[in-house]
């Protein structure tokens, strides 16, 4: 099995990751001088094309294979043996990212799976090359395995993709600022002479939107909350669609000030699953609510919504008691998707 890929990157293999930071920074951070990239939304994963057969395996080491029959034909006819490419699953709708559409492919029937592949067809962003020719090219730096993975790219086609580049700080913050509308969720920073490494090298700016939502619950005590639960008007109901990261102690207390008990019958019950409030954990158990009369606030989100909550947890901005719970409406950005 995986005859043709080099022994030290048979799956699963460990990907470089990369650290969060406010800004995209300036200067030259890392080392070589900085390389821009968009951060696409969908799966991570890693492609490994031997002399036989065409494997897919995510970021945690799944084996997703069979789940995108369309991308392994491709990867098959298009990446000559021996090569292993880091890239993003993804499935367009349009002209943008649809990552429900994505999701689908790993909750669908065998029998079923054929129709929807044909109907949401997925694509293979390629932003990094682990090997080429049976060749462990991970101790090259990045400039060097970029020159490799555009000449493999020069002649492929949909649904096999090169990520774009930038060296131009500029042009990293329009892409910043313009293409989240397509579902790019931000910009990856690169060092020029980084080796491959299987931590986090590199550097992530997320795009965000500030958001007005429905505060109806807190994590922890309401005098001392250690996180926010948030809400949305989705179909008629003030449903909960994510959570705050953790509060520091003193954004706790500027919190308590205005949490009141709830009054009345209150939208949502005190005790939730946990993949409610975190879809990507494992855990099925439940979490007390620390239920309170909702108020409005502002969240600082980035941009995957998934048309039902916020994929990753909010940042708690300000409170707004000048708005009335009532007042507080679906982002016209989240009634398209």
């Amino acid at each position: 099995m995986f005859e043709g890929v080099p022994a030290a990157l048979h799956p699963p293999v460990d990907l470089a990751l990369a650290k969060a930071v406010e800004s995209i920074p300036h200067g030259d951070v890392l080392s070589g001088g900085s390389v821009f990239e968009m951060k696409f939304d969908g799966f991570r994963a890693a492609c490994f094309v031997g002399l036989r057969d065409v494997w897919l395996y995510s970021r945690q080491g799944k084996d997703l294979s069979r789940y995108f029959p369309d991308v392994l034909a491709a990867a098959g006819k298009q990446i000559p043996p021996g090569c292993v490419i880091d890239g993003e699953l993804v499935v367009w709708s349009g002209d943008r990212l649809d990552f429900d559409a994505l999701q689908l492919r790993l909750v669908t029937a065998k029998a079923a799976l054929p129709a929807l592949v044909h109907e949401s067809p997925a694509s293979l962003i390629a932003f990094d090359a682990l090997a080429v020719a049976g060749n462990d090219i991970r101790g090259l730096p990045f400039r060097d395995r970029r020159t490799l993975l555009e000449e493999l790219a020069r002649e492929w086609v949909p649904p096999l993709n090169l990520s774009p580049v930038t060296k131009d700080r500029a042009v990293a913050e329009t892409w910043l600022q313009e293409m989240p509308a397509t579902g790019v969720e931000g910009i990856l920073v690169k060092g020029e002479a980084q080796t491959y490494e299987p931590r986090r090298i590199w550097l992530k700016v997320k795009s965000r939107n500030v958001v007005d939502v429905v505060v109806a619950a807190v994590i922890g005590p309401a005098t001392q909350p250690r996180g926010v639960v948030v809400g949305l008007p989705l179909h008629g109901r003030l449903r909960i669609v994510g959570r705050s990261g953790p509060l520091s102690a003193r954004a706790g207390r500027d919190l308590a000030r205005y949490l009141r008990p709830p009054q009345g019958k209150h939208p949502w019950p005190e005790k939730i699953s946990e993949r409610l409030l975190d879809r990507f954990t494992k855990e099925c158990g439940k979490i007390r609510l620390t239920l309170v009369e909702p108020l409005v606030a502002e969240v600082s989100a980035d941009v995957a919504w998934s048309g039902q909550a916020f994929r990753h947890s909010v940042r708690l901005v300000r409170v707004r008691p000048d708005l009335q719970p009532d007042e507080v409406s679906l982002p016209a950005d989240f009634e398209r998707e």
